[in-house]
């Protein structure tokens, strides 16, 4: 919680950690984009999948991050934790951007248009509303105590929303495709395609 040894332990592995992010995001994109084969139904399209579902992982996953260090805020006061989930935002923002538009690119020519209001699409939406609203608050110039608190009450409301878009799909009549892997019983997807 100390920001001088924060600053220390940064120097050492931010390198680090960017240098990894960059070597796995280009195999990644290189593995999804060019080895990987075309669909029989969906032809190359199918591609814009294996950037669409990993940002909507990393778009809820970082707003529940925001979430987790705004309540350490609230609870014990450590400014670490606020300047942690205000550095967060803008990068889950991002995500949730990079998730509408491929999730919209795709969904031109599988469903017919561009934009449905689907449940989860929807929610998807509120998120990106969310996070502007969080880095709107937070960064509003002024660093006081009533700012900080203001901003991390926003994250932990809209925390009510990362469950909505978990499982919108199933409480809802939903265009959108449900979970296809499971880390607990039985995936829906080809046992061949895990391969």
């Amino acid at each position: 919680a100390s920001p001088a040894q924060f600053a220390r332990l940064s120097r050492y592995v931010l390198p680090v950690a960017v240098a990894l992010a960059l070597i796995c995001g280009a195999a990644g994109l290189y593995l999804g984009l060019v080895v990987a084969p075309d669909d029989y139904q969906q032809g190359a399209m199918v591609k814009v999948m294996y950037i669409h579902v990993p940002a909507a992982i990393m778009a809820s996953m970082v707003y529940g991050f925001i979430a987790v260090m705004s309540a350490s805020f609230l609870i014990w006061r450590h400014t670490m934790a606020d300047v942690l989930a205000r550095e967060a935002a803008p990068i889950g923002a991002i995500f949730t951007l990079i998730c509408l538009v491929t999730g919209m690119l795709w969904g031109k020519p599988t469903w017919g248009a561009y934009w449905v209001w689907d449940a989860r699409l929807t929610s998807m939406l509120i998120l990106l509303l969310l996070y502007a609203g969080y880095m709107g608050i937070a960064n509003s110039g002024e660093h006081s105590e009533r700012v900080k608190v203001a901003s991390a009450w926003i994250a932990l409301i809209g925390a009510i929303n990362l469950p909505i878009i978990k499982y919108s799909v199933e409480w809802w009549n939903s265009l959108h495709q449900g979970q296809s892997l499971n880390l607990i019983g039985k995936s829906s997807i080809d046992p061949s395609m895990l391969r």
